[in-house]
């Protein structure tokens, strides 16, 4: 296998292609050996052909591996690697749905994103279903009670209990991988930055990377330090939003109040800094867009100490209060080893004992200097994602002011160069989510032949399945906000 880097272009040529026995063997040897499947994607050849391309992960020793296959025009397939490796479960589904890659063994091969044109059903989505006189079915969406993304969730069910969670997707597909070919700087970036509405800046970070790698550009560490800001006020201001948001599900709004107005400060001081609540316009290859000088500086300081003070004590009112802990502990668990089998990134992983974070095992820009420590709990329960947020909220706030008392000296934007032909290149940024990957290749001419995008939703809708089965179907909203995935993101 070759081995790559975070933010790393390299020639289509010294990827190892190897036959498909060998790929599948190499990969879940792998895997069984602690590497997991980062990514699993298509990509075309020269003469029209396809390969199939797996890059893998040691994320103890921070090293990234990428291999691959030829599949075959005159009859597309393969042998499923998820009987053997569940985590490629998503991976293959979309797989076969996106270029007709009959995936041989795989135990549920169905539409990932587009359910209406499965040409077994047309029309149709084949909802598994359980048998039994008292086994009830409970559909939820993809239209809800709210202004909130659409999606679809399919319980069996035997009186409350839930035996079963199917959920289907693709209502916001867009299309977004084949608008990025082709197009220009000025609208891509605008179209990473739509990929889901609250990760604007760890979307648009991933694009800037994939840029600046395949045009040879190195930003300041200034542009680093100041896009490291921004990134860690979207994650406070999404950790807090969700804590606010399970107070809101379990009925205890003091905490729902006060979390929410701190998710406003946090978001309130993302636009002092980018113009934009969410931060668009702020990330752009070769740099930023607006900087911050000594005044803003210590305007950014005397909010944050004060957002800090403020946000531990309703903090010690959420996790302290014996009611709270009792509908948060047991609930909606996922295992580590589940997790792992899965492939769980963000902290989602982290709550079940999966050490897994961006920053710390493909440390990128700032983060190869300023280190964060990672929060790990083990119990993989609704109580274990919420203290996670806290945990990281922490640790966001203490770097952020950190980096506001040293921001280095430097240009915000330097200029790009021709984007180098027929490469690869990767981009990881650890998200509030998760892990987000996106990989560009171009074609002897320059142009984008080739993108491909991975929010960390699209790793851990399946645990959100796992995590209701046994729970009272009453305690899903609850399980579904402590993992908060995002419906754009999985469905780009």
């Amino acid at each position: 296998m070759l081995n790559v880097k975070n933010g790393q272009a390299w020639d289509l040529n010294q990827i190892p292609l190897w036959d498909q026995d060998k790929f599948r063997r190499g990969i879940l040897e792998e895997c069984r050996s602690e590497a997991r499947l980062v990514n699993l994607f298509v990509y075309p050849e020269k003469d029209g052909g396809m390969r199939i391309a797996a890059l893998l992960g040691r994320d103890d020793e921070s090293k990234l591996f990428i291999c691959s296959m030829r599949v075959s025009k005159e009859n597309p397939f393969y042998q499923s690697l998820t009987p053997e490796l569940p985590q490629a479960h998503s991976f293959e589904r979309e797989i076969a749905e996106q270029y007709a890659i009959s995936v041989v063994g795989h135990p549920w091969l169905k539409p990932l994103r587009c359910h209406q044109n499965d040409p077994r059903a047309p029309g149709q989505y084949p909802f598994f279903q359980l048998k039994g006189e008292e086994v009830h079915e409970v559909a939820v969406g993809p239209i809800h009670a709210g202004t909130i993304e659409p999606g679809h969730f399919r319980f069996q069910c035997h009186g409350e209990e839930i035996l079963y969670l199917e959920i289907q997707l693709g209502y916001q597909h867009r299309g977004i991988e084949k608008l990025m070919e082709g197009a220009a700087f000025s609208r891509a970036v605008l179209l990473a930055e739509s990929i889901a509405g609250d990760t604007v800046i760890g979307h648009a970070l991933c694009y800037c990377a994939l840029i600046e790698s395949l045009s040879g550009c190195e930003i300041s560490i200034r542009a680093q330090a100041l896009r490291a800001f921004a990134l860690e006020l979207e994650r406070l201001a999404n950790h807090i939003g969700d804590l606010g948001a399970l107070g809101a599900d379990i009925g205890f709004l003091p905490t729902a109040a006060y979390f929410g107005r701190l998710r406003g400060e946090f978001l309130n001081l993302l636009m002092e800094l980018t113009g934009n609540r969410y931060g668009r316009s702020f990330c752009r290859p070769g740099g930023v867009c607006f900087d911050v000088d000594s005044r803003l500086a210590d305007h950014f300081r005397r909010r944050l100490l004060k957002a800090k003070e403020e946000l531990k004590e309703i903090a010690d009112l959420f996790f302290m209060k014996p009611s709270v802990l009792s509908r948060l502990e047991g609930v909606g668990e996922v295992d580590r080893d589940t997790a792992k089998q899965l492939g769980l990134v963000g902290p989602a992983a982290r709550a079940s004992g999966c050490g897994r974070d961006t920053r710390m095992d493909y440390a990128f820009g700032m983060y190869r200097f300023h280190h964060i420590p990672i929060s790990l709990t083990d119990t993989g329960d609704v109580y274990a994602r919420a203290l996670i947020r806290w945990l990281e909220a922490q640790r966001s706030l203490d770097f952020i002011l950190e980096l506001l008392d040293q921001i280095p000296p430097g240009a915000l934007r330097v200029s790009l160069g021709p984007l180098a032909p027929g490469v690869m290149a990767l981009a990881m940024v650890e998200g509030w989510r998760g892990e987000i990957v996106h990989v560009m290749m171009t074609d002897e001419h320059s142009q984008i032949q080739r993108y491909k995008i991975k929010d960390p939703s699209f790793n851990n809708w399946t645990a959100l399945s796992w995590a209701v089965r046994g729970m009272q179907i009453s305690d899903f909203p609850l399980c579904n906000k402590s993992f908060n995935l995002s419906y754009a993101g999985h469905d780009l």
